[in-house]
């Protein structure tokens, strides 16, 4: 008899050692290694790898025959402009959030209306019962619904059951969550790594060989990460992230992976006692709330996969009473604000070491593309000097370590964004300027050009006039003219 043989995974990022130890060496991670079984090899030995070695393989080329799949629409546009116009039968996807953030609630809304059009729609708990999905379609008035509910965690009972489906009529079935399905052949607590791999290895075959668009709910960790191996996201076609702050009634749904459709797309939904509602025109929800007349603040012209999106950029330059000043940044990345204020300090004069900068973009969302660079820029001087922008004005433009500003991509299409929003002026790179555009154009070739703009002509800071608050700890004077008031720049 063949003795088992076995070894330790982490649970964490699914890397395998010999021999257990505390701290994993691939992560980091501690506490994190657990046994497992390793599987039997099959019975036959060499023999067995060379038979099936002579079976050899059948090589196509490229220029054969492809049959083209249509799409099928869930019935929620924000969802399917981020699955790339609908969803693709056979497509294994993979959709992830924060606990509380929506997940259930859009996959239920999208199966009610993929049944009122036909579809058989399979909907499998493995983290409520029967009556609590009820109680939620209840709330969200989808009780009419002819979704099929089932609650259980055993995955071949589950595909089993699917693999019954009548293979003449399309059909979408959601598993919530992957975490919470086992594998009755491995040993291990369901979330493990192995039983994570081993269920979605048999969703993914499942939606391969029926044609079931399989769609399947993922755990985040603490750092917001999916937990599990990271082997599972690059199994599935797609991978989804539900994103959104718990302060903020807006969500957004974001494509970090798509086979079939392009990535960094985003979806706006809405949160409301009726469930997620679409947000066709994103930009004026997220100006709504905007006030002109208040520094500190500038109006970023961003691109979300083919999406313009219209955001305002926030951001408060404070005097600091701590020998470390603090720089608190949300929905942008910390490390580029930290450049971006070393550009102004190094090539344009300014001297921000000593303040405490917060950074905020309005309206929960988060941006990840350097066009917003300028943007910024033109915020932390708004705040310093206590100018406001011009009315009706965008900033775009990526700022580099020299201090120049570079060119962005599909620049026209932001602009016309702007211009569709009642925005007449942009302070744009200079490279990037075509020859007919949708709004008033202020070319930029160097930051400090936009920093001439609110320290006036002479780029000289003003004496502190009298009972004002010091820009910094030793009493410098904050930027400004003398004897100008403080407004908006010219």
């Amino acid at each position: 008899m063949v003795k088992a043989t076995t070894h330790f995974v982490c649970q964490s990022c699914g890397a395998t050692a010999a021999k257990w130890a505390g701290r994993c060496e691939a992560c980091g991670e501690w506490n994190t290694m657990v046994e497992e079984v390793l599987p039997q090899p099959v019975a036959g030995g060499r023999g067995s790898a060379v038979a099936s070695a002579r079976r050899g393989l059948s090589f196509v080329t490229l220029d054969g025959p492809v049959e083209i799949v249509p799409r099928r629409r869930c019935g929620i546009g924000e969802l399917d402009r981020v699955l790339g116009g609908g969803l693709v039968p056979g497509a294994a996807i993979l959709i992830s959030g924060d606990p509380g953030i929506g997940k259930s609630t859009l996959l239920i809304q999208a199966l009610a209306a993929l049944a009122g059009n036909g579809v058989d729609a399979y909907y499998v708990s493995g983290e409520e019962s029967v009556d609590q999905v009820r109680l939620r379609a209840h709330r969200l008035g989808l009780d009419g619904s002819s979704v099929r509910l089932a609650a259980e965690t055993n995955i071949r009972d589950i595909v089993s059951t699917l693999e019954k489906t009548p293979a003449d009529r399309p059909a979408v079935a959601v598993i919530d969550s992957i975490q919470t399905m086992r594998h009755d052949g491995l040993e291990g607590a369901p979330g493990t790594v192995s039983q994570v791999r081993a269920c979605g290895q048999e969703l993914i075959q499942l939606a391969k060989r029926r044609g079931i668009a399989v769609i399947i709910v993922g755990h985040v960790t603490k750092e917001g990460q999916i937990a599990g191996p990271r082997l599972l996201e690059h199994m599935v076609d797609t991978v989804l992230h539900f994103e959104g702050e718990r302060g903020h009634a807006y969500r957004i749904l974001r494509a970090v992976k798509n086979r079939f459709g392009a990535t960094d797309e985003i979806g706006v939904f809405s949160m409301t006692d009726l469930g997620l509602m679409e947000v066709e025109n994103p930009s004026a929800i997220f100006l709504g709330d905007r006030d002109e007349k208040i520094s500190g603040s500038a109006v970023f012209a961003g691109l979300e996969g083919t999406r313009p999106v219209l955001v305002e950029i926030q951001a408060l330059v404070a005097a600091s009473a701590l020998g470390t000043p603090r720089r608190t940044v949300v929905g942008w990345d910390g490390g580029r604000l930290a450049m971006i204020l070393a550009v102004l300090d190094a090539r344009c004069g300014l001297s921000l070491g000593s303040n405490d900068v917060y950074l905020n973009v309005a309206g929960g969302l988060r941006i990840l593309e350097p066009a917003a660079d300028l943007a910024v820029a033109a915020a932390l001087l708004s705040s310093l000097t206590d100018r406001a922008l011009p009315k009706e004005t965008v900033v775009l433009g990526e700022v580099g370590l020299s201090g120049e500003v570079r060119a962005v991509s599909q620049m026209e299409a932001r602009l016309k964004e702007a211009a569709k929003l009642g925005f007449t002026r942009a302070f744009v790179p200079k490279a990037g300027v075509g020859r007919q555009m949708p709004v008033e154009i202020r070319p930029l070739k160097r930051l400090a050009e936009l920093v001439e703009l609110f320290v006036g002509p002479n780029g000289e800071y003003a004496p502190k006039p009298a009972g004002d608050q010091a820009g910094d700890r030793d009493g410098a004077a904050r930027p400004g003219r003398r004897g100008q008031p403080r407004g908006t720049i010219d």
